[in-house]
């Protein structure tokens, strides 16, 4: 655990960075953070970071005596394609070149630290991670920063028992320098809140499903493989495919009439503020009278924000589910 905080500053290192899920945590709770440094691939995403962040980035001269550029926290959510089980499942063993193994990019980056290692590590993925096929990946990671004086452990996490009405398992592992081992036990949950606050009143025309193949699906819903489920007291998982393929769920309007999910919708049920929202939508603006593509993907690619919220309030500030106590 980070003992010492008492009020300090907290400093982070984002690596696959998105859309800042963990940096968003930290100012909801007001820890104060200090960037050690963000990195992210794709363009778009920067964008809405920059924007989302913009108050917390302007330049200020610092002084370099005394210079300390150990993170705090490391987060790394390394790609989940070749993982997960919506893709081919090509796996992530280390010189397979594919997207999910730039897992052992991270691994080779804290080797490469020294005395300035993370004091603590985060790494978020798919359910699938720990499938009998890719298992051998994440124990190897384990193995990899225990070598390096990590104590690990994991946990699959639902969003919906952090407030969320959105039913999405991921594995969190969360690794601590020196003797502590972190207990998911007693994180603090929040109720799942109601559907219908996350979900707007108004929406445009182009959000409705049109597409005869899409309403087949539809149709078809829990009783097929390829259907789609319409959306009652909480969504499905949101993907970085919404447009082609809403895994979410559908929204059902009337009798045959359904809609997609809307850009803020996907934002709202992965935690995000409405203000985030407006930021990231300001710089990638999309074509007007269409759905945006790239809101939708940000969306996706994102880790709810109250998950790491509840890790940060346990890792950071000590708070902790108070267990019922059992007498026999």
């Amino acid at each position: 655990m980070i003992s010492d905080y008492e009020g300090k500053t907290i400093q982070i290192l984002e690596l696959f960075g998105g859309i800042g899920s963990p940096r968003c945590a930290l100012r909801n709770l007001g820890i104060p953070i200090k960037p050690i440094d963000y990195v992210e691939i794709d363009e778009k995403a920067v964008r809405s970071y920059n924007a989302m962040f913009s108050d917390e980035l302007q330049y200020k001269t610092q002084t370099v005596v005394g210079w300390n550029l150990r993170p705090d926290i490391l987060v790394h959510g390394s790609p989940c394609q070749d993982f997960s089980i919506a893709g081919k499942q090509k796996g992530a063993d280390e010189g397979s070149e594919t997207r999910s193994s730039l897992m052992w990019e991270t691994i080779k980056i804290i080797q490469n630290m020294g005395v300035w290692k993370p004091k603590v590590v985060i790494w978020e993925n798919v359910k699938n991670v720990r499938s009998k096929y890719m298992v051998h990946n994440h124990n190897r990671y384990m193995s990899e920063l225990a070598k390096m004086g990590y104590v690990s452990s994991f946990e699959l996490l639902d969003a919906r028992d952090f407030g969320l009405p959105q039913a999405r398992k991921r594995y969190f592992t969360v690794s601590i320098q020196g003797n502590e081992y972190f207990d998911f036990s007693d994180l603090i949950h929040t109720p799942m809140r109601d559907i219908k606050d996350f979900l707007e009143e108004n929406t445009a025309d182009y959000y409705r499903v049109t597409q005869p193949s899409m309403i087949e699906k539809i149709k078809a819903g829990k009783n097929s493989s390829f259907g789609v489920n319409v959306i009652e007291n909480y969504a499905y998982t949101i993907t970085c495919k919404q447009m082609r393929s809403p895994n979410s769920g559908v929204i059902k309007l009337d009798d045959g009439i359904y809609r997609y999910l809307t850009e803020r919708e996907c934002w709202r049920l992965q935690g995000y503020t409405d203000e985030d929202f407006d930021n990231a939508a300001m710089v990638n603006p999309g074509k007007e009278g269409c759905m945006n593509s790239a809101l939708y993907k940000q969306a996706g690619n994102s880790i709810p924000v109250p998950i790491f919220e509840s890790i940060f309030r346990k890792l950071i500030l000590g708070e902790t589910e108070e267990k019922e106590l059992k007498l026999f």
